[in-house]
């Protein structure tokens, strides 16, 4: 089967810091995914400092599908990659990169290499569509889901009274 590569990016603004955007979208757990629709049971293995493996498990038509993922952290420039190691799009890379545009808003600038096996080889029309097609699935998905709770997530803890020391989500 023919493997078709499909890069594509797109920008994802906040009302909120930077810093706090950044530590929201690293701060990886198995509740995550009730931020999406469907079951879907993640674990997440912290693997070194910068690295963690991601595993989602769903069943999709009665199957169970289970998708592993590479996740490297770089806090200094606030970025981090998400590369699948296996399941359909085994390979494909995402990177993430938050960044300021004042002291209370900023931004996230996305790119993904996904990478699809295909049952024929498509036209350079064909790859368009398809991946303009997984272009808007995933901003919609920032822009109806993961954004807004970002934003609602950070304005509770910002008005939630303080407790003394770090923050622990």
């Amino acid at each position: 089967m023919p493997i078709i590569s499909l890069r594509f990016s797109f920008r994802q603004r906040f009302s909120v810091p930077a810093r706090a955007a950044f530590a929201w979208c690293t701060d990886y757990s198995p509740g995550d995914v009730a931020y999406f629709p469907g079951t879907v049971r993640r674990q997440v293995n912290r693997i070194a400092e910068d690295a963690i493996v991601m595993t989602d498990t769903s069943v999709r038509k009665g199957k169970t599908l289970e998708i592993s993922r590479l996740v490297r952290i770089d806090p200094e420039i606030m970025t981090w990659t998400s590369t699948h190691l296996n399941g359909p799009y085994q390979h494909s890379q995402y990177w993430y990169h938050i960044i300021p545009d004042s002291a209370e808003t900023s931004h996230l600038d996305f790119e993904g290499l996904r990478l699809e096996r295909v049952p024929r080889a498509l036209s350079a029309a064909e790859i368009r569509v398809r991946t303009e097609t997984h272009r808007r699935a995933d901003l919609t998905e920032w822009r109806t889901l993961l954004a807004p709770a970002l934003e609602e997530d950070l304005r509770e803890l910002s008005s939630a009274p303080r407790k003394s020391g770090p923050k622990n989500r």
